[in-house]
């Protein structure tokens, strides 16, 4: 990961500044990354930043749902399907 070291920030001085910080980032886009100890605690991201990749996060869920579904039905034998309608009349529902 490449991190732009003027946009690194020491938690304590960010708690001075954290309005304007807030600021920055919601016009510019641009992460904050918090330093605690010298050493990276935290990053701050806009709103569009995170909805962003929490939808990435979302599709590649999905991706790796349907390469597991894919791959069990690879070997599926479908004559051997029972019809829901005699699942649900075995169980009494």
């Amino acid at each position: 990961m490449l991190v732009d070291t003027e946009k690194m920030i020491p938690v304590t001085k960010l708690q001075r500044e954290l309005t304007q910080k807030l600021k920055e980032v919601s016009e510019t886009g641009e992460p904050v990354y918090v330093l605690r100890n010298n050493e990276m605690a935290a990053v701050i991201i806009s709103t569009e930043e995170y909805e962003m990749l929490t939808q990435a996060e979302e599709i590649l869920e999905h991706l790796e749902i349907a390469e597991k579904v894919e791959k069990r039905l690879k070997g599926h034998d479908r004559s051997k399907n029972i019809p829901w309608e005699r699942i649900k009349k075995r169980h009494g529902l």
